[in-house]
């Protein structure tokens, strides 16, 4: 038996549609793609709903053209700076007189750690347990079946302002397309380029996207933080418009053709120019000079985000740039020399078939997000809320939570 499995990753400069197939062993056949531009979107939040949803209709219109199959229902990827999370503990009493922990334990304890105090405005996209203690015995994986008197759960609790996923929802339900469930991009990310090791000693993953860099961090096999910045290749072109005075198309192609931030390069090549569309030349130290040094910034901005200034000892395995923007030359070079931590760029693993155009860091969030999905099937609902969104899978609690 093969499950079919939409997910669409709608960025601020693309939206990616991957459709697949997914076997009894959880392994994933992509079997059509469409990615096409991003219209109506700015730092990863819709703001034109008309052009968003004309974006998301052609990639989703391509993806079933290239797979002879159609999409009724997806997983959404989630962005923008309106995220925010927070890690809380939940504690329980095991009443029965055996003291053995149950799963309906698990989901008591999850639920108390989500009493916390948030905004109208605002609602739970995430509760993820990262580990439970049961009496003085901390750092528990599963305590089913364990016996104790008292059940402790750390949880990372992400929230969404509503109004943002509402107009995403919108678009998606617009164009007829159900949603499955929506995730937060940088854990749809971390599926498809981290490995369990890296996630197990201590990591952190940067998604530097089109309007946002979504961060997250992995400590013990599980969450510990995440944060989103408005900061990403969108301000590089804007820069490179306005200090070469070229049209912000232009500069875009240019950077995308020219840019490289590796400071060995920039020596080489000072004197170097580049001719451009318009007839004009510019130089090509200029050019990477301004691309390196808002890296440079981004790449500060990111250690800024840390819950811990000893990054070092918080993420041992280093630093994974993914993401359109971790394509730039030399940036994994530069990384290493401006924040002093090992550093490797990310491209998306885990699946097979028709997957050429996917063998790119661009597409990190949209392979995660089959991915996700194929780690949460056939799980009972206060596991769903462990692994994927609190919706759980189901349109109703999207309806109930995001007044859809």
């Amino acid at each position: 038996m093969k499950k079919l499995i939409t997910a669409i990753d709608v960025g601020t400069t693309k939206v990616c549609t991957i459709i697949g197939n997914m076997d009894s062993g959880g392994n994933i056949q992509v079997l059509g793609v469409g990615v096409v531009p991003s219209h109506g979107l700015h730092k990863g939040m819709v703001v034109n709903v008309d052009e968003a949803k004309e974006s998301i209709a052609e990639s989703v219109r391509r993806a079933e053209q290239a797979s002879g199959l159609k999409a009724e229902a997806a997983y959404i990827g989630v962005t923008g700076r309106h995220i925010s999370s927070t890690n809380a503990r939940g504690v329980v009493a095991i009443p029965r007189n055996d003291r053995l922990v149950r799963s309906h334990d698990l989901k008591r304890v999850l639920d108390s750690a989500q009493h916390v105090s948030i905004p109208d405005d605002r609602k739970v996209l995430h509760a993820i347990p990262r580990s439970y203690a049961l009496d003085n015995q901390e750092r528990i994986k599963n305590p089913v079946g364990m016996h104790g008197f008292r059940l402790d759960v750390e949880t990372h609790i992400i929230t969404a302002a509503v109004a943002s996923v509402q107009n995403l929802v919108k678009c998606v339900r617009g164009i007829g397309v159900e949603i499955t469930d929506l995730i937060l991009e940088p854990l749809a990310s971390g599926e498809a380029v981290l490995t369990p090791e890296e996630k197990e000693v201590g990591v952190i993953l940067a998604d530097i996207g089109g309007g946002t860099t979504d961060i997250a961090v992995f400590r013990d096999g599980s969450i510990y933080h995440t944060s989103i910045i408005p900061v990403a290749g969108y301000q590089v072109t804007s820069d490179l418009s306005i200090g070469l005075g070229l049209p912000f198309e232009i500069a875009e192609a240019m950077k995308r053709k020219y840019g490289n931030v590796y400071p060995d390069v920039l020596t080489k090549n000072e004197d170097s120019a580049l001719n451009v569309e318009n007839g004009h030349s510019v130089s090509y130290r200029d050019l990477c000079n301004i691309i390196k040094v808002r890296m440079e910034e981004l790449l500060r901005l990111i250690l800024l985000e840390m819950p811990d200034s000893n990054y070092a000892s918080l993420a041992p395995a280093g630093l994974v740039l993914t993401g359109g923007g971790a394509k730039l030359a030399g940036l994994e070079a530069l990384a290493r020399t401006t924040i002093r931590t090992q550093t490797r760029i990310g491209e998306p693993m885990g699946v097979y078939g028709i997957t050429d155009i996917l063998h790119d860091p661009a597409h990190a969030t949209g392979v995660g997000l089959l991915l996700w999905a194929a780690n949460n099937q056939g799980k009972p609902a206060w596991e769903t809320k462990k692994q994927s969104g609190v919706f759980g899978g189901f349109v109703g609690v999207l309806k109930k939570f995001f007044g859809i």
